[in-house]
Order: C-alpha cells, then structure tokens, then sequence
C-alpha cells in the first residue's frame, strides 16, 4: 500500500505545482456543501419573502459559480481549469433558520475538482453574508466540506 503524503512539497520541504503532464484526462465532478446560520428576518429575505430585499440566493448563485471558475487564480498552487460544469444549488432549513448551498463542479482533466467545488460553496456562502449583514451580523458559516467526489487515480469519495 502506498504511503500517504503531500504532494505539495518536494523532496526538500518546498513549495511546488503537482506536474500533472503525464496524467490521463478522465471526467472528474466534486460536490461541496456547507450552511450559513442566520436570523429569521434573513432567513425571511432569503426565500423572497420580502421584496425590497431583493434576490439574495440569485446573486450568490452567481458568485459562487464565478468563484468556482477562478480558484486557480485564489488558492496557491491549484491548476487553473476549464470547467465544463459549475452549479450552485440551495436548500432552506427553516426549522433551524439555516440555508444551506451544495455546489457541484466538473470537467474532463488531468486534475480534481474538489477545490473548485469548496471555493464556489464558500464564496457563495460569503456573498449571503456580505448581501445580509446590515440584518444580522451574527450570521455563522459551518460545515463547509467535501461530500462526493468521482474521477481520477484516487477514484471515488463519498463522506460518511
């Protein structure tokens, strides 16, 4: 069995890009989730209950689609990729005033998804807070993790 490392550092401690040139294309899609806590007048904003507040989910949609798309640019050492695939879904939990985002990333490449995934549900979790903060700044983001993912040499994950 094949010790487990990271494979972000050489040899001698530093810093590198994992070389992927060799690597075989394969179809690779990760699924992120997390929820951000919030008050009821924010819970109430964010199912469009009320109108002036306007469409808090859309636009956070966006964001963590744009965000997903540029996480090479984000997290040092990431490959940028050529998604072919980014969705960003919510869930509303009203008995525990929690909305909770799943964001599902793809493509065919030479490597993962997982962190493109993470990024577009936490950015897309940021931008709930930043539209509602002047309602409560009490908000709390949590459990943001990886769920599933599927591709590549390590195949299949599924969280317990």
């Amino acid at each position: 069995m094949e010790e487990k490392r990271f494979n972000h550092f050489d040899s001698q401690g530093k810093a590198i890009m994992v070389d992927v040139t060799d690597k075989a294309p394969t179809c690779r899609t990760a699924v992120a989730r997390g929820e951000i806590l919030v008050s009821r007048e924010v819970l109430n904003a964010g199912l469009g209950r009320t109108a002036a507040e306007g469409d808090v989910l859309g636009v956070a949609r966006v964001a963590g689609i744009m965000a997903a798309k540029r996480t090479g640019e984000l997290i040092p050492l990431c490959h940028p990729l050529a998604l072919s695939h980014v969705s960003v879904d919510f869930t509303i939990c009203e008995e525990r005033r929690a909305i909770q985002a799943e964001c599902t990333a793809r493509l065919t490449g030479k490597t993962g998804v997982e962190m493109e995934a993470l990024t577009g549900v936490s950015v897309a979790l940021l931008t709930i807070y930043d539209m509602c903060k002047a309602l409560d700044k009490s908000m709390v983001l949590s459990d943001i993790c990886l769920v599933s993912k599927d591709g590549g040499k390590s195949g299949a994950y599924r969280r317990a």
